[in-house]
């Protein structure tokens, strides 16, 4: 039976041809590959071709950097964060690069983070701890460390956040490299990748989207967000902006208010930073449909002056957006379509054409896997994710898609971001009364 359908399956693929099969899987071929596998293999070669030579000017940033040695605002705000904030502020201190501030805001919290920050700043081992009695949520507390900070350079974390020992320094460095830097990204890695199934297709999913997809639109010139677990910012630039807005996408949004200032904004994958993901469905759907929510509140509504002829409009970050919502949004819905057609048009076939997908995805899972290897300084421990990629084709192909088009919907039509409890229900009011 099986070697019946295996011979059916191949003559199928005979009998179709090469064109046909490509027209049949068009949304693929045509949309997702270009993007999303050709970019990635364009930009590796580039990448490993120039490396020698922007070593060179690596070093010498670096080197100016050192020379300078200004001092940088490392900034925490959060909410019952207590049972990381004593392994994150040790990792810091550990940093190569010294000159460093921490200031922790403890964003109402109930429990024991006053009685660690007290004994962390009693034992010198941080410089501010700040705290709202009630409760403000994330932008309030960051722009409440921002009041204080006095560094050049603010480096905003999460407190679940862990660092190679030269991530701050690698993060700096591009702001000596080139000028007008607004801002700089960090890479953001999964630590407990091991924990589960869900955790290792979430650490592919961080490995092909933030290390390899944001060195790619970083090299493009359309970059447009630096992660809130680990983004360093020119201060100046925060406080003309007046710092962050209430909002689900807040990192995003920071950094889409720097480029439309007209600031450079840049990935650097060298500085490497380690976070815990959701371990099961119901939390991950919950993260990922918060941050779906986001494109349609801040790309389409806050930011869609970048689409008109203005003050705000230039081609770097219209195609920067553009790419976000065509690719994320339009294609999304798209897909569906796509999807129901395949179906109804191939009804007889698809005992054939599933598998094929199928294996069509997988293939190409496994040469963006290669991808990520090739520039991974963590390649021995990541290469055991190698058996999980076929399940990626389930996990971004569906499951993702579902999450995002629910957000979407729930977004346009209900403006539900702005009822989520993931903000204080009294900040989420004042935003949607000024319209952020």
């Amino acid at each position: 039976m099986l070697y019946t359908f295996w011979e059916d399956f191949f003559y199928y693929i005979e009998h179709e041809g090469f064109i046909r099969i490509i027209n049949l899987f068009w949304y693929y071929f045509y949309i997702e590959a270009p993007r999303f596998l050709v970019f990635d293999l364009i930009i590796l070669g580039v990448v490993l071709f120039t490396s020698r030579r922007k070593q060179k000017v690596y070093e010498r940033a670096r080197y100016e950097l050192l020379a300078e040695n200004p001092l940088v605002s490392v900034i925490v705000p959060g909410k019952n964060e207590g049972k990381h904030i004593y392994k994150l502020v040790k990792g810091l201190r550990e940093q190569t690069y010294t000159n460093l501030e921490f200031i922790i805001v403890d964003d109402g919290s109930d429990d024991d983070t006053y009685i660690i920050c007290r004994n962390l700043i009693e034992n010198g081992m941080i410089d501010m701890y700040l705290r709202n009695e009630e409760r403000g949520g994330k932008a309030s507390a960051a722009n409440l460390a921002l009041r204080y900070a006095r560094g050049k350079f603010v480096v905003h974390v999460d407190a679940d956040t862990s660092f190679d020992r030269d991530a701050i320094e690698r993060l700096l460095i591009p702001f000596y490299v080139e000028d007008n830097v607004g801002g700089v990204g960090g890479n953001v890695k999964v630590r407990n990748y091991n924990d589960s199934i869900l955790t290792s297709l979430q650490a592919i999913e961080y490995l092909q989207t933030i290390s390899v997809g944001r060195m790619v639109t970083s090299y493009l010139g359309i970059y447009k967000i630096i992660s809130g677990a680990f983004g360093a910012f020119r201060k100046d630039v925060l406080d003309r902006l007046g710092g962050w807005d209430i909002g689900p996408g807040l990192d995003g949004d920071i950094t889409m208010k720097m480029r439309k200032l007209g600031y450079k904004i840049r990935f650097e994958p060298k500085a490497v930073s380690l976070t815990n993901v959701p371990t099961n469905l119901k939390a991950l759907s919950n993260q990922r449909l918060r941050w779906s929510k986001s494109l349609v509140r801040f790309r389409m509504r806050k930011h869609s002056d970048v689409f008109v002829p203005q003050a705000n409009f230039n081609f770097s970050n219209f195609f920067a957006i553009f790419d976000n919502i065509f690719y994320n949004f339009i294609l999304d819905m798209t897909w569906w379509f796509y999807l129901i057609n395949l179906i109804i048009n191939n009804i007889d076939f698809l005992m054939f054409i599933i598998p094929l997908k199928f294996l069509i995805y997988t293939t190409a899972g496994y040469i963006q896997f290669f991808v990520s290897m090739a520039l991974s300084e963590r390649r021995s421990q990541e290469w055991k994710l190698f058996i999980f990629v076929p399940l990626m084709t389930l996990y971004t192909g569906y499951y993702m898609r579902v999450i995002r088009t629910m957000a979407y919907f729930k977004e346009i039509f209900w403006r539900s971001s702005y009822y989520d409890a993931w903000n204080p229900e009294k900040t989420s009011r004042k935003a949607m009364e000024i319209g952020i």
